[in-house]
């Protein structure tokens, strides 16, 4: 575990130096994707890599990694709407999270969320997007993932003035089939989510990701802080990003964590 955090973290101080080596001529694009991407539902096509790394779970110092390969595809359903698809995909290694419980590598469960999303903002500023969400157990290991299919309600609303954006994601997923021996699902997700843009494609962000388990009256959660960067890697625009996460509530007992992100942008046109 601890192998796979140092190659994610070097991987990305490369990325990092070799964007500083790259010729940032479009300073203005660079703004506007960086804003864009504050948006998850903005008209953007976009491929996140995010690394979420934990440590400090439980008696036994369990270690666990998430990569969540997360492509975001806005599609057009007519002149006013659009639908924005987002799937997230986890790829997971841990080590004694549940107590003595061994390593586990392999898929977690697959999210599915789709929201169906005006073109134009609302007379007020108001953005929103409202569709539904699917979990698919997907996971390889038991340990991975519920095994149970679950569908519900998702919704997402933000507002962006000038460099400034505030926003709430949530959604809520019940399971309706699946293996009988396991628990029930019936998860709420909230993440409330505030960024400043500054020039040249930097962003710091800061949001908060809670997830209350009803079946088990579990709440879980994490504060995420981020400085991001809009780069160019030759052609190919991408951003880098990378912050704290810092954990919270009875459901989570990890002592502390990082993300670190990367995400390949194909804005219109391009």
């Amino acid at each position: 575990m601890k192998k796979i955090a140092l190659l994610c973290t070097a991987l990305f101080i490369v990325n990092v130096t070799f964007a500083q080596d790259q010729p940032q001529t479009d300073t203005a694009g660079a703004d506007a994707l960086a804003k864009q991407l504050q948006n998850p539902i903005s008209s953007l096509i976009s491929v996140p890599f995010q690394g979420n790394f934990d440590f400090g779970f439980g008696p036994e110092n369990g270690n666990r990694s998430i990569i969540n390969i997360q492509p975001v595809i806005p599609l057009s359903i007519g002149e006013d709407w659009n639908l924005i698809t987002r799937i997230i995909l986890p790829v997971v290694s841990q080590s004694d999270i549940y107590g003595n419980s061994g390593n586990q590598f392999g898929l977690g469960d697959v999210s599915l969320s789709g929201f169906f999303s005006p073109k134009e903002p609302t007379s007020g500023g108001l953005i929103w997007g409202v569709g539904p969400v699917l979990s698919i157990p997907t996971a390889t290991d038991n340990l991975l993932g519920s095994q149970k299919f679950g569908v519900g309600p998702t919704a997402v609303a933000l507002k962006q003035v000038g460099t400034i954006t505030v926003g709430l994601l949530v959604n809520q997923v019940w399971s309706v089939a699946g293996n009988e021996d396991r628990a029930d699902v019936n998860n709420t997700f909230i993440q409330p989510f505030l960024a400043k843009n500054f020039p040249g494609g930097y962003a710091l962000s800061l949001n908060t990701e809670v997830s209350q388990n009803w079946e088990a009256d579990a709440t879980s959660g994490t504060v995420n802080i981020g400085g991001s960067k809009v780069i160019a890697l030759g052609k190919q625009r991408a951003q880098i990003s990378v912050g704290p996460r810092i954990p919270y509530g009875g459901g989570n007992n990890s002592d502390w964590g990082f993300r670190a992100q990367f995400t390949l942008l194909f804005p219109a046109g391009k």
